[in-house]
This record gives structure tokens, C-alpha cells and sequence, in this order.
């Protein structure tokens, strides 16, 4: 019962906790701004990303991307040197073809999907560094 509360605490010490209470609530963790030099490049059958100056960043990002083929390379170059970021990969039926952690360098072929529209899923939480990673129709 708030305004019970703020009767019996008298109004300025309940007002003061509750902005205590607010602030201590909130994510001190960072998003991506213009510093990171955001480039993202979603050409047909060729996908490109890269940020850097990252300093315990958390985001999640999402991208469509055109792959006329059934499955893709994925190239990692990165310098996380905290936090994760989780790259998701799904075909156009919504089957995860890749899933793993950038910080791996997991230089890889997803599985076998579907062509069409896919998308590419950057989950990061506390990361701190650069990403740059390309995502290839696989010839």
C-alpha cells in the first residue's frame, strides 16, 4: 500500500528512496552509437558487419539477408575482449543453420537451409572490443 507508504515515511524520504531505487534499477551496460562506426552492408549473397570501440555494449540486433543459395560461410574476425556476442543464423523456414559465440572466431559453413530471405541475429551482452564478421553464399 504506496500512499500508505508515503503517509507514514512522510513524502520527501519516500520520494528521495523511490529515486534510489529507480536509479539503482537501471543497466549501466551501453548501446552501440556513432563512436562504434556501425557499417553493415546486407548485399544479395554477400552479408558484412563491423563495429568497434565497443565498451560493455548490450544489444540485441537483427538483419534480413537475400542468400539465393542453400547454404553460407561465415568469417569471424574480432578483439572481444569482454562481455559475449552470440551470432544467430536463420534460413528462410526459421531453422537455425548457425548459432555460436563471435568470440570463437568460429570460422565455419552454416548447415544446409533454405534460400531466400534469412536472418542474421547479433545478441550482445557486455561486449567489449571489435566485430567484424562476413556472411557468404557458399559457391
Amino acid at each position: 500500500m504506496l500512499l500508505g507508504e508515503l503517509k507514514l515515511c512522510g513524502w520527501k524520504a519516500c520520494a528521495t528512496t523511490l529515486i534510489a531505487l529507480a536509479v539503482g534499477a537501471c543497466d549501466s551496460a551501453n548501446l552501440i552509437g556513432p563512436d562504434n562506426q556501425l557499417e553493415v552492408n546486407a548485399a544479395v549473397d554477400n552479408f558484412q558487419f563491423q563495429v568497434s570501440t565497443l565498451d560493455n555494449v548490450s544489444e540485441d540486433l537483427s538483419y534480413q539477408w537475400e542468400n539465393t543459395g542453400t547454404q553460407a560461410t561465415v568469417d569471424i574476425s574480432q578483439a572481444i575482449t569482454g562481455g559475449t556476442a552470440l551470432l544467430t543464423i536463420t534460413d528462410a523456414a526459421g531453422t537455425v543453420v548457425h548459432q555460436a559465440d563471435i568470440g570463437t572466431n568460429n570460422n565455419t559453413d552454416t548447415s544446409v537451409g533454405v534460400a531466400g530471405t534469412w536472418s542474421i541475429d547479433i545478441d550482445l551482452a557486455g561486449a567489449t572490443g571489435t566485430i567484424n564478421f562476413r556472411v557468404q553464399r557458399k559457391t
